[in-house]
């Protein structure tokens, strides 16, 4: 059983969660966060890089100089690799960057990012964000508590805190369904709603 604090919207103390899942510093899987964060980035890669072989360069179909006497290499075609304005040889061709993740890697890396910040002191829980939506009432809330650069987690979609935040540049804001793990390892600090602290815990479960 673990005990996290809960902290009102004015970030003073309001009671506890208490949660079944194991968030000790034994929990934390540096290997399943990298592997993670790592299939995260190279989701991001749009892979249209493309370059021209010579399956794919018009032209060459004749012989640009006699095999011998010309003191030269010979040469079958214009459009070889070795001649001006031929093809590109191994060029990097359109391909798809995505690396598999099994959920059960997924599930340690959630969990291991969330004990790595409780453990550090850097796992904010709060009741709700009562927030008017303006930019400089969160940043002078996250500021003045000391919790910028940081991630903020609601549980909905439409929450007002997640406009307030879009636009701090050493802050970003998402709701429980867009969680990951990539956006929780690059802020040091992690600033979640109860419910939505309890979403992603049921996940682990």
């Amino acid at each position: 059983m673990t005990d996290i604090t809960v902290l009102n919207s004015k970030f003073e103390e309001s009671g506890k969660l208490s949660t079944t899942v194991s968030l000790t510093a034994d929990d934390v899987k540096a290997p399943a966060v990298h592997q993670v964060v790592k299939a995260n980035l190279a989701g991001k890669r749009q892979g249209t890089h493309s370059t021209k072989t010579r399956a794919f360069v018009s032209g060459g179909g004749a012989k640009p100089f006699k095999q011998k006497g010309t003191g030269r290499a010979r040469q079958g075609t214009s459009r070889s690799g070795l001649m001006v304005g031929g093809a590109r040889v191994f060029g990097p061709l359109p391909r798809n960057y995505e690396q598999k993740v099994n959920k059960k890697v997924s599930k340690v890396a959630v969990q291991s990012i969330i004990a790595d910040k409780l453990q550090a002191g850097k796992l904010v829980v709060v009741d709700s964000f009562e927030s008017t939506g303006k930019t400089k009432d969160m940043f002078k809330s996250l500021s003045d508590k000391g919790l910028l650069p940081a991630l903020v987690v609601t549980q909905e979609s439409n929450n007002p805190a997640l406009r307030a935040t879009k636009n701090i540049r050493t802050a970003n804001s998402l709701p429980v369904a867009a969680f990951n793990v990539y956006d929780a390892v690059k802020y040091e600090n992690l600033v979640i709603e109860k419910q939505a602290l309890e979403t992603l815990l049921n996940r682990l479960v």
